[in-house]
């Protein structure tokens, strides 16, 4: 019940905000460290070369010189100092890391976006194969799952599948690096003018949907069997339809959909990418993905990797908040401070109150909409 008294910005209006954030957090830590994770912690403040695999476009750093000259940024990303660390101190692979923190980026006036986000995840560092794939995908679906939430949407896309299928097509080089842009810019006529050539060859159905390849999983995937065979292409189908039937074996109440038709959420990524949506908002829940040459930024050997991150705040938008309780304030005389201990540890949602006097004490309560009780009443 919000206090009519207090100003918008003060305690009855983000305290539950803040208190379930915090629930959140403890929740979902709770459940890396149950599934056997490792914390890590990475600096707020890195060095800009840490960040290059990024977008610019998406992830604009605060940024600042150190004493060098050296540029300097508030950590924009999670995963990229993970990997720094992970080239940087000689720790002995496989790992299993979970980290929780926020995040800086510089948002568009007007965007409505946040300039610091709280993010908490986990990065798995040195398994190959879809097992850990699928252990990323069983913890952001577990997490969704302790926290209420339901009705979650899977979408699961792959970061090589553009290019293998560009790479069949028998068109020159620059007119394939053109027809990628259009499709990915969604310019369906300079799209349409490129593929043109390939009309009434085996590639005019796939070519003819592609812009439109995502939603229903059965549907794409259907499209994408009308592409004459080729190695890669199948590879990729054979993992992303048996990861779909992990998905609905593990979690038969989720849904899952498939995107095959937009560049990489990151430009790191290198297998399956996947983002977890509610039917509340567009937003996303958690993303992540397959990153195998990450860490080949930061050192010269290749190193298998793949994590999930959860966006907090979104989580906090997302969640029930719960019905606001009275806080009762505990007053007491000095000489009573072990019956307060008491009466603190068997009262819900209690504090001490540390007033000098009953007046004051009542005041409190009263600027609160704290219910008092009070320890001195029958003394003198």
């Amino acid at each position: 019940m919000k206090n009519k008294n207090l100003p918008n910005g003060t305690r009855d209006e983000f305290g539950s905000q803040a208190e379930v954030k915090e629930q959140l957090q403890i929740k979902l830590l709770d459940l890396f460290k149950n599934r056997g994770f490792r914390k890590l912690t990475t600096p707020v403040v890195e060095y800009s070369d840490v960040f290059k695999p990024l977008s610019a476009d998406n992830y604009r750093p605060y940024q600042f010189l150190d004493e060098q000259g050296e540029t300097l940024v508030l950590r924009p990303d999670l995963t990229l100092p993970v990997a720094r660390v992970m080239s940087t101190t000689g720790i002995e692979l496989p790992v299993k890391w979970y980290y929780n923190g926020d995040v800086f980026r510089v948002k568009k006036r007007l965007s409505g976006s946040y300039n610091q986000i709280t993010q908490a995840g986990i990065e798995i560092i040195g398994y190959k194969g879809l097992k850990a794939d699928w252990e990323c995908l069983q913890v952001a679906l577990s997490g969704c799952r302790q926290l209420n939430l339901a009705d979650v949407t899977v979408e699961l896309s792959q970061a090589k599948f553009v290019e293998a299928v560009i790479r069949q097509l028998p068109l020159p080089d620059p007119t394939k690096a053109s027809l990628k842009q259009a499709l990915f810019d969604k310019d369906l006529s300079r799209y349409q003018s490129l593929w043109a050539p390939l009309t009434g060859t085996a590639f005019e159905k796939f070519l003819s949907e592609w812009p439109w390849l995502f939603g229903d999983f059965n549907q794409v995937i259907k499209i994408v069997e009308t592409l004459p065979r080729a190695v890669e292409v199948e590879k990729i189908v054979k993992s992303l339809i048996a990861t779909k039937s992990f998905l609905n074996q593990q979690f038969p109440e989720d849904h899952v959909t498939l995107d095959l038709s937009v560049p990489s959420p990151q430009s790191y990524y290198t297998g399956m990418a996947f983002r977890g949506f509610t039917g509340k908002s567009a937003d996303y829940l958690f993303s992540g993905g397959r990153y195998d040459d990450l860490l080949t930024n930061f050192q010269k050997v290749k190193v298998s990797a793949v994590g999930v991150a959860f966006d907090v705040d979104a989580l906090v938008e997302r969640a029930e908040l719960p019905v606001d309780q009275r806080q009762t304030l505990i007053y007491f005389d000095d000489d009573q401070w072990e019956l307060a201990e008491s009466k603190l540890a068997e009262v819900q949602n209690a504090t001490l109150c540390l007033s000098q006097s009953r007046q004051a004490a009542k005041q409190l309560a009263d600027s609160t909409g704290s219910r008092l009780l009070d320890l001195t009443k029958g003394r003198q």
